[in-house]
C-alpha cells in the first residue's frame, strides 16, 4: 500500500473579510473570469504535482479558504474528479468543503454533494446574534441553524466551527451554545479561542483600545467548559481544538497534517509537504490569484521551487503538529531534535507530558500551555 496522501485546495475568495482573519483571502467582487481560470489552473497544478509524487493512496481532499462554497460546484466536481484520477482514492476517501451558513450558500449544498463532497465544515462561529455582529459575520443565528440542518441532510458528515473567549462571554452561555450545535446534527465540533492577530482589523481595534480581549484566566475557564461539555455529549477531544463523536467522525484531512503525512497544496497561498526520493520537501504557492495562475501557465506548478527540509526541520514540524493530537508523536520521529532525556523527565514531573516511553503526548495540563511546551522541546 502506498503512503497516504492528502490534497489541500485553497479557494481564496470571500464575500467579506472577517475582522479576525489573517488567511490569504480576497474579496469576491465580480471575478468570474479569474475564478474560472483559477479552477483550471488548480487542476493543471494537481496534474503536475502528481508526476512528482508518483502513485499514492489518496485519503482526503479538502477545499479551504477563503470561502470555497462560493465557487461554482461544477468546478469543485472537476477538481475532485482530477484528484481521484491522478491518485488511487481510498475506499473511504474524505472530501471536505468549508462553507459559511448564509442562505445563498446553503442553497448549493446539494450540488456540492453531487460533486463528490461528503463532509461539510460549516463556519457557524456562534449562535448568538450579538456575537456574530461583533465577529463581522454576514449571517445571523437563524441562518446558522438553517444551514446546519440543511448540511446534515445533504452530507454524510457535518463539522461545525465555533469561536469562543469573546469579550464578556460566560461559561454557562457557552456550554448551552455547544449543546445547541450538537443538537443540530454535528458529529464533529471545532471550537477555537478568539486569537487577535497582528495586521487584522481586530488587531488594529485592540491596539486602539476599542475592545479588550478575554484575559487568559477567562479563556482557561471557557476551555475547561468546552472539554467538559463536549465530553458529556460523547465527543472525544482527539486534538486541542477538535472534538469528534467516535473515531469515524474525526477529520481525516487534518490527521494527515498532525501525523506528518504528505499533502499536495494547490491554489493561491497553499502550502504542501511532499516526500520525493526519500527527502521531505516544502512547497509554497504564489499568494495572489493572478500570480498563481500565471505561474502554473509558465511552469506547470503553482509554487516557485521545491524547498528541501532538514531532518531537524521535519522533527520540529512533527513536534508542533503531533503534540496537538491525543495520540502524540513517536519519540523516534523527533530524534533529530536531540531533546535531553532529563528535559523530558522534567516535563513529565511537571505534569505537562504523559509518562510514555514510546511517544510524546501532552497531558490535559500540557495542552493548556502547548505553545510553551512545544517551544521547550524544539529549543
Amino acid at each position: 500500500m502506498s503512503p497516504p496522501l492528502g490534497v489541500y485546495v485553497h479557494w481564496p475568495y470571500c464575500a467579506r473579510i472577517c475582522p479576525y482573519c489573517d488567511f490569504n483571502v480576497f474579496r469576491d467582487r465580480g471575478r468570474t473570469q479569474e475564478q474560472a481560470a483559477l479552477a483550471r489552473a488548480i487542476v493543471a497544478d494537481l496534474e503536475a504535482q502528481a508526476r512528482l509524487t508518483g502513485p499514492r493512496e489518496l485519503v482526503s481532499v479538502f477545499f479551504g479558504g477563503g470561502t470555497p462554497s462560493l465557487m461554482d460546484p461544477a468546478w469543485s466536481a472537476e477538481i475532485v474528479a482530477a484528484a481521484r484520477r491522478l491518485w488511487t482514492p481510498a475506499a473511504d476517501l474524505e472530501v471536505s468543503l468549508e462553507a459559511n451558513p448564509t442562505d445563498a450558500e446553503a442553497a448549493r449544498f446539494e450540488a456540492f454533494a453531487q460533486a463528490g463532497v461528503n463532509r461539510l465544515s460549516l463556519g457557524v462561529q456562534s449562535l448568538d446574534d450579538a456575537a456574530l455582529a461583533f465577529l463581522g459575520r454576514n449571517h445571523d443565528a437563524a441562518a446558522g441553524v438553517r444551514a446546519a440542518q440543511a448540511a446534515a441532510r445533504a452530507f454524510p458528515r457535518l463539522s461545525v466551527d465555533l469561536i469562543y473567549a469573546l469579550p464578556g462571554q460566560i461559561p454557562e452561555a457557552w456550554a448551552e451554545e455547544l449543546r445547541a450545535v450538537v443538537a443540530l446534527g454535528a458529529e464533529h465540533v471545532s471550537p477555537y479561542q478568539l486569537t487577535i492577530e497582528a495586521g487584522t482589523a481586530f488587531g488594529r481595534a485592540v491596539r486602539r483600545g476599542r475592545f479588550t480581549p478575554a484575559d487568559p484566566d477567562a479563556g482557561a475557564v471557557l476551555y475547561d467548559t468546552t472539554q467538559a461539555t463536549l465530553e458529556s455529549l460523547g465527543f472525544e477531544a482527539y486534538e486541542v481544538s477538535n472534538h469528534a463523536r467516535g473515531e469515524a467522525a474525526r477529520s481525516r484531512h487534518n490527521l494527515v497534517y498532525w501525523r506528518g503525512h504528505d499533502y499536495v497544496g494547490a491554489g493561491p497561498g497553499a502550502h504542501g509537504r511532499l516526500t520525493i526520493g526519500g527527502a521531505r520537501q516544502a512547497t509554497f504557492a504564489a499568494e495572489r490569484p493572478a500570480a498563481y495562475i500565471a505561474r502554473v501557465a509558465e511552469t506547470g506548478v503553482g509554487f516557485e521551487a521545491l524547498e528541501p527540509l532538514s531532518a531537524r526541520d521535519v522533527a520540529e514540524e512533527r513536534v508542533l503538529a503531533g503534540l496537538r493530537i491525543a495520540e502524540g508523536v513517536p519519540r523516534a520521529e523527533i530524534a533529530p531534535l536531540e531533546v535531553p532525556p532529563a528535559k523530558i523527565a522534567h516535563l513529565v514531573e511537571l505534569g505537562l507530558l504523559a509518562d510514555d516511553p514510546h511517544r510524546l503526548r501532552a497531558t490535559p495540563k500540557g495542552r493548556l500551555v502547548l505553545d510553551r511546551l512545544t517551544a521547550e522541546l524544539a529549543a
